[in-house]
């Protein structure tokens, strides 16, 4: 018997792909269930679920389809991974690489695509085959790539990435500079991001000039448009001149965003090594006044959630990792297609243990796979994981 949390989410995934031809359809769902998903949590629930073809509003708890006209634009880097083609070795021990697109943002992008949402990347690459690459693998997920800009004077950014047999992730990146970090404010698509439902971005965009300008500028205009603003700080630390350069450039726009998503080692280098594990370390040094949702991803034991109504834990779902490149960004699609559907979703505890249930199965279904936007799940693939966690 599938959990009740399981059970909604699946119709409201399902409602999403439904034919408007269809009309109006309304389905009663009323269970009163006391069930256990993977040691978590227990859920009683009384559920309505409708989906209709009107564009008024849109809702993951009650299971009315996305409105595309408005999609998450992600900004920021676009680059090419490189991953060892063996798992738990360091990249000095590493045979052999394979190529695989990547950059957070971007990872954002294609996730939310994958999942049947509407998305665009405001960002610049090389002028050369790695950057035309990417772009074309944007245009491949259904991703707007018309806010992509090309640089003819520098490379496409290169990263080398692996997970230790220690479970240390490590990084070398090459960018001196990349084209990323050099996209002026003039070349920022205005009405795209005029048009964002939702505006995400990371921090590694505020590291170097001319891109930190247009960083700040584009959340501007955002924010000036109406849009949420979601922030994943994705630290790192060998990108920036210093430790202590990042911690002020990551807290720099801190306090201008609606939904933050961090993990734990991010929440011990920005409160000086404090513990992560206390929710009340996060509450009194990272939740600001004006946030709508913080969200702390754990790994594979899932996920905590803070609003200014409640706090609570989610469970991950469990799986047999291969490679953990890109599952937070995975996550954040997930949180992100629920929310671009759902703009109150923070504000219904019941709504938004279901979203993060689905954000936490798309981050797991990511870590079976190798490479990032490579491993990006489709929405079939997440319920089919869902499914088979609850049997």
């Amino acid at each position: 018997m599938v959990p009740m949390l399981l059970w909604s989410l699946i119709h409201f995934l399902m409602s999403v792909s439904c034919n408007h031809h269809l009309g109006v359809c309304c389905l009663f769902v009323n269970f009163n269930l006391q069930l256990n998903l993977m040691s978590a949590h227990t859920i009683d629930a009384n559920l309505w679920l409708y989906a209709d073809d009107s564009n008024d509003a849109s809702s993951c708890a009650n299971g009315q389809p996305p409105v595309n006209s408005s999609p998450v634009v992600c900004f920021g880097e676009m680059l090419i991974d490189f991953v060892p083609t063996i798992a738990g070795v360091s990249l000095a021990e590493a045979p052999a690489f394979e190529k695989a697109p990547g950059g957070a943002p971007a990872n954002v992008a294609v996730g939310i695509s994958r999942l049947g949402g509407s998305a665009a990347f405001v960002g610049k690459v090389g002028d050369d085959e790695f950057g035309y690459m990417l772009a074309n693998i944007l245009k491949q997920d259904n991703v707007d790539n018309s806010g992509v800009r090309y640089d003819h004077n520098a490379r496409t950014a290169l990263a080398f990435v692996t997970n230790r047999a220690d479970g240390e992730r490590e990084f070398l990146f090459f960018r001196h500079p990349s084209a990323d970090m050099l996209l002026h404010e003039s070349e920022l698509d205005v009405e795209l991001i005029s048009k964002a439902k939702i505006f995400h971005y990371g921090s590694i965009s505020l590291i170097d000039e001319p891109c930190k300008s247009a960083h700040l500028a584009a959340m501007k205009i955002a924010k000036n448009s109406g849009s949420v603003l979601s922030y994943d700080p994705n630290l790192r630390l060998p990108l920036w001149p210093s430790a202590e350069a990042a911690r002020e450039g990551i807290m720099s726009i801190w306090d201008q965003a609606d939904v933050i998503k961090i993990s734990e080692e991010e929440i011990a280098f920005l409160t000086g090594g404090m513990d992560p594990n206390d929710d009340n370390v996060v509450l009194d040094n990272l939740f600001h006044p004006n946030l709508k949702l913080l969200v702390l991803t754990e790994g594979s034991a899932g996920c905590r959630y803070f609003t200014k109504e409640f706090k609570g834990r989610v469970a991950g779902v469990k799986v047999k990792p291969v490679d953990t490149t890109g599952a937070g960004d995975a996550f954040v699609g997930g949180i992100l297609y629920c929310l671009a559907s759902d703009p109150d979703l923070y504000k219904d505890e019941e709504r938004l243990r279901e979203a993060l249930l689905f954000a936490n199965a798309c981050g797991a279904v990511t870590v079976t796979k190798r490479g990032a936007i490579p491993a990006l799940p489709t929405k079939e693939a997440v319920l089919s994981l869902l499914t088979q966690a609850a049997s």
